[in-house]
């Protein structure tokens, strides 16, 4: 049986509702924005902004742009994520360094982070990598010694929480979600940035639209219809469509079903893997919630065969797989500006060596985790 590595979930009503977009006459963000933002604050409990824009990026950009991050300024990221939650901090002519990751969780390391603080740091963004949540509580306590702002990327973590309240809700300057095509929940491409600063949440609110004081759904719709605004910044162009939001809302209602399909294949793969030369990633622990965007597996340092060998047997069993990432230590342009090598960054240069992430969908059926479960057992038996 081929097993792919993603497949889109969508059901009949959130095609119905980008069709009721469609055929409304307003395609751009109004209405279906504004209840999208609202229904994911109350999917954190209340109490917080959030503001939609057209990708996780953005919204990181806009979040540093209202921590007041420019030119003469560091932000510590960690070694092992996507470029963007780096090259966020070089638009706005910032410095980037960068951090370790755990060799458990491969979030952050707080205690490189603490190594790496200068005179010059201003943030730190910590990565949630794969939907596990990264420690918080002592990157908070070091963040309150250097007076620092902490900025979440959340690109891989809804509904993920932890001790006990849902990523979004730890009190950090913003933290900012993905809602791109192969994340827990879609919009095709989009993101949500969460704040209970009201100060921040204006900002990006502003800055997302061209600097621009009214949106174009309140400035020619209702009785306050009027063509008049006024430009107070040199803004983006970073607004989410309601097309995009109509998607977004109907995932939202499915969310928590989403994530427990999620883990009903981790839990697949915990049980058939365990005595596989392999290490597994670690569940969250008890009384919070994973949100299993990716299960990254890594070879044993005394496993059979290489990465490599593995990746072509995979490829021969038709099970789709995939490598989260190469650390950016190793990118031409970050190795490059900083003189970075793998010396620096020993756990994310170890685990690039030997990792893999099988496929983890809410699509996805037990039977085929269980394929992928067999195919490893014949490949490393």
């Amino acid at each position: 049986m081929a097993v792919p590595y993603f497949r889109l979930d969508l059901e009949k009503e959130e095609i119905d509702g980008v069709v009721r977009v469609l055929k409304s006459g307003w395609l751009t963000t109004g209405a279906e924005c504004q209840g999208f933002e609202d229904e994911f604050g109350q999917a954190l409990g209340g109490g917080v902004h959030a503001i939609a824009v057209n990708s996780n990026t953005s919204g990181m950009h806009l979040a540093l742009e209202a921590a007041g991050i420019g030119p003469g300024d560091e932000v510590i990221v960690p070694d092992l994520t996507f470029t963007a939650t780096a090259e966020v901090v070089r638009y706005l002519g910032a410095e980037v360094v960068f951090a370790d990751v755990l060799k458990d969780t491969l979030c952050i390391d707080p205690e490189d982070v603490k190594r790496s603080i200068t005179p010059r740091t201003k943030a730190i963004i910590p990565v949630h990598f794969g939907g596990m949540a990264a420690d918080l509580e002592a990157l908070q306590a070091l963040a309150a010694e250097h007076n620092l702002r902490i900025i979440e990327d959340a690109a891989h973590s809804f509904p993920a929480s932890l001790n006990g309240r849902p990523i979004g809700r730890h009190g950090t300057f913003a933290t900012v979600f993905s809602f791109y095509a192969n994340k827990t929940i879609t919009t095709g491409e989009g993101g949500m940035i969460v704040t209970d600063n009201d100060a921040v949440a204006d900002r990006c609110r502003v800055m997302r639209l061209h600097g621009i004081d009214r949106d174009a759904f309140h400035r020619f719709q209702g009785d306050s219809a009027s063509w008049d605004y006024d430009i107070i910044a040199p803004g983006f162009k970073y607004n989410l469509p309601d097309l995009a939001a109509a998607l977004g809302r109907g995932q939202l209602a499915r969310a928590m079903t989403m994530q427990s399909r999620r883990q009903a294949v981790a839990d697949t793969y915990r049980a058939g893997l365990a005595d596989l030369p392999l290490e597994l990633p670690p569940e969250a622990p008890e009384g919070d919630m994973h949100a299993w965007h990716l299960y990254p597996i890594r070879l044993t340092q005394g496993a059979p065969l290489s990465r490599a060998e593995l990746e072509a047997a995979l490829t021969t069993a038709q099970i789709g797989y995939s490598v989260h990432y190469t650390p950016l230590h190793r990118m031409t342009y970050w190795r490059e500006r900083y003189g970075l090598s793998d010396n620096r960054f020993p756990v994310s240069t170890d685990y690039f060596g030997r990792c893999i992430s099988l496929p983890i969908f809410s699509d996805m059926r037990i039977d085929e985790a269980e394929e992928v479960v067999a195919t490893l057992q014949r490949i490393l038996d």
